[in-house]
């Protein structure tokens, strides 16, 4: 975990010196309150967290604060999110609420190959109160009932992620319109099966999503009467076709707000009603919609906010992962009910380097500075390999600075005290990436490698909290304690739900195995969903009630419970091989070591049972590859070189060097490659929109070279 130093020992014990008197001499009295909390949170990361309230090691586990009843609200009689969202308003009537970012300009901007991007200035945030968007919701609600929307009816909503699409979600949990969310990145024909399976006749979207998803589609969804399109201005133009209207949000609103419409006694939702149909991304195949109540979300911010010490007014949130994604959805619903502000942005404009940016302007995540923020792994891989990409690029002092703060930092967070001076001297302009003020940062919707975890933790300034949950769940399951700087461990469960573990013969795992219980990681509580809309079968299949009535899902990975009662992910069953010779190969496993090589931006390990080896389709780093490409003297264009034998063949050399380094079996290790001239994003279908593996789909992508790379023995 530590950063390898070529530095002399004395120059070690200057600094260590250095350290030690500026702490000694600035932070004196501060020490001696650090003495007594350092030892105190020793104690925290050292105490049992979890425990198996049947005292059998396959569980289920426990949080040690819910031993003996399950949390299920936030507050006595608020059981569902029309009233957490009243509550909150009730009590922060005037407190900034949503922010948007006011649009200044916009240019093109051509590149050297040619290609031409658009680039945006940005001015502030300008900030809607808590009252003004319980306004704009009220409105919209009554104006969408006018239209003809009725309550326990379906309503879908496929949009970015923005201020509109949080209102009008409100809107339908207020009146009771269940709510059908897709991503914006599915194909066609996965957005019609939802939008037809769901029957509904009501669509909120945008204009460009419009034009570029929907329009193509539009016959093929015969109970479609209305579109709400929330933009101020669109073409509402003959091209669409008979019978399907289009509607600003702007003029649905002012529907609404007319007195006969106002006047409308609105039917509110029940705790047990649905209040979203949540269409997985669709990374085993078709998109499926997962049923979630009122209740069941409650349920699930309830154990997420108790992970999150001191929530309230004083915080600011980012919100830019799609809402569509139940981990977005479910951190934007613990900040309304704790009356914090939540401010928007996006992939393409979230920090000065992003790609809508104009060089030499501020991305949102400067301007906003939030103090609290949700990222998938994908996102913050990145940020470690750029950030360890410009330490080499640094001069020598420079470096040797950084590597002697980072180490030192490590030390010191593994016996519980703060670094103050690293912080502000060497640390500083890396927190700054993420606005400086960052408190949270909670990671989500894949596994997070032990060295990126470490390397946010000492570099931002803040705790990670790596949480593990599923749409099915909520999103709830558990979240590492704050306080819990261990690696590669997902934390305690909540305590809205208990955890179980099923033996799973087949692939060697049973409760019983020693040193830690392993085996499919069972989820019960209030926070585990309905089920599936109009699916029986997968029903039947994936879930299922104990004799105490207590829903269960079953997740399908694979996980082992330390003495400490947290749990570690450590395979699922979808991504675990027989090779041809009885060895079994967990891809994921694989996937998750050498996505931490520096020429790695992504991988996926594939193996057949008919064959006897893994082979690898990687996304290289651009950077690096050309650095390789320079030193092995070999010319041409990216593609070229992406498609050149000897290239490939010294990344499989360099991907090899660090399978051996982590330790993985030979018979893990990919034998063969194909380097990807494109990334994998959510657009070209390869990933999805929490940058999750669609094998499928990868599979059929790269099916000439699966049968190159296994053809050619």
């Amino acid at each position: 975990m530590r950063l390898e130093q070529d530095v002399s020992p004395v120059v070690v014990i200057i600094f260590r010196l250095v350290v030690w008197l500026y702490s000694l001499i600035s932070y004196l009295p501060y020490l001696l309150l650090r003495s007594y909390e350092s030892q105190s949170l020793s104690k925290c990361s050292r105490r049992v967290k979890g425990r198996s309230v049947s005292g059998h090691p396959s569980g289920p586990y426990r949080d040690v604060a819910a031993l003996r009843t399950l949390a299920s609200c936030l507050q006595p009689g608020v059981n569902t999110l029309d009233r957490v969202f009243e509550s909150s308003v009730c009590r922060h009537p005037d407190l900034d609420c949503l922010g948007t970012r006011e649009l200044l300009s916009e240019e093109d901007e051509t590149q050297e190959d040619g290609r031409v991007f658009k680039k945006v200035i940005l001015g502030e945030y300008r900030w809607m109160s808590y009252d003004q968007v319980y306004k704009e919701v009220r409105a919209f609600g009554s104006g969408l009932a006018a239209l003809g929307q009725k309550p326990l009816k379906n309503i879908a909503i496929i949009c970015e992620t923005r201020v509109e699409w949080i209102i009008a979600a409100q809107a339908c949990f207020m009146y009771n319109f269940p709510l059908v969310t897709l991503y914006s990145t599915l194909g066609g024909p996965a957005i019609a099966h939802g939008l037809n399976e769901a029957e509904v006749s009501h669509i909120i979207t945008s204009k460009e999503l419009l034009e570029t998803k929907l329009k193509s589609i539009l016959l093929e969804l015969p109970r479609l009467r209305h579109i709400i399109i929330v933009d101020d201005k669109f073409n509402s133009g003959s091209e669409y076709p008979r019978g399907i209207s289009i509607h600003s949000m702007a003029a649905v609103k002012r529907l609404g707000a007319h007195p006969e419409n106002v006047s409308r006694q609105r039917q509110p939702p029940c705790a047990s009603d649905v209040a979203v149909i949540m269409y997985t991304s669709g990374s085993t195949g078709v998109p499926k919609g997962v049923m979630i109540s009122h209740s069941n979300i409650i349920a699930g911010i309830t154990g997420m906010a108790e992970r999150i010490p001191n929530l309230g007014e004083d915080d600011t949130y980012i919100g830019y992962l799609p809402l569509a994604h139940v981990l977005e959805l479910s951190a934007e619903m613990v900040c309304f009910a704790h009356g914090c502000r939540i401010g928007y942005s996006s992939p393409q404009t979230l920090s000065d380097q992003s790609t809508k940016i104009k060089k030499g302007s501020k991305g949102d995540i400067s301007v906003l500075q939030p103090t609290l923020m949700a990222a998938v792994p994908e996102i913050m891989d990145r940020i470690y390999k750029n950030v360890m990409l410009k330490v080499e690029e640094m001069s020598i002092f420079q470096r040797t600075l950084f590597l002697l703060a980072y180490n030192y930092k490590m030390e010191q967070l593994a016996i519980g005290y703060s670094t103050p001076l690293c912080d502000k001297l060497v640390f500083r302009k890396v927190r700054a990436l993420l606005g400086g003020r960052l408190r949270v940062l909670l990671s989500g919707g894949a596994p997070l490698s032990a060295a990126t975890q470490r390397f946010m933790n000492i570099c931002f300034c803040c705790p990670v909290g790596q949480g593990y949950g599923l749409t099915e769940t909520c999103g709830a399951g558990t979240i590492s304690q704050l306080w819990d700087y261990s690696t590669g461990r997902v934390g305690a469960p909540l305590v809205c739900c208990e955890i179980q573990l099923k033996d799973w013969i087949e692939g060697g795992y049973r409760s019983t195995d020693r040193p830690c219980p392993r085996g499919e990681i069972l989820v019960g509580g209030p926070n585990v969903t309905m089920g599936y809309y109009k699916n029986k079968d997968k029903n039947s299949e994936d879930f299922f009630v104990d004799q105490k009535g207590q829903r269960w899902f079953c997740t399908g990975d694979i996980g082992e419970f330390h003495g400490d009662g947290c749990l570690k992910i450590i395979d699922r069953k979808k991504d675990l091989v027989k090779l041809q010779a009885g060895e079994y190969v967990s891809l994921g496993k694989v996937e998750a070591v050498l996505k931490n090589c520096p020429l790695v931006d992504n991988i996926c390990a594939y193996a057949n049972s008919d064959e006897s080896y893994v082979i690898g389709f990687v996304v290289p780093n651009q950077k690096q590859l050309l650095a390789l490409a320079e030193k092995k003297r070999v010319r041409g264009s990216w593609e070229e070189l992406c498609n050149s034998p000897v290239i490939e063949e010294e990344v499989l050399k360099v991907i090899t060097e660090a399978a051996l380094t982590a330790q993985l079996e030979r018979f893990e290790i990919p034998r063969k490659i194909r380097l990807s001239v494109e990334p994998w994003t959510p657009e070209t279908g390869l990933v999805t929109d929490a940058f999750k593996l669609k094998r499928k789909e990868l599979k059929t992508h790269y099916q000439h070279d699966i049968e190159r790379m296994y053809g050619a023995k």
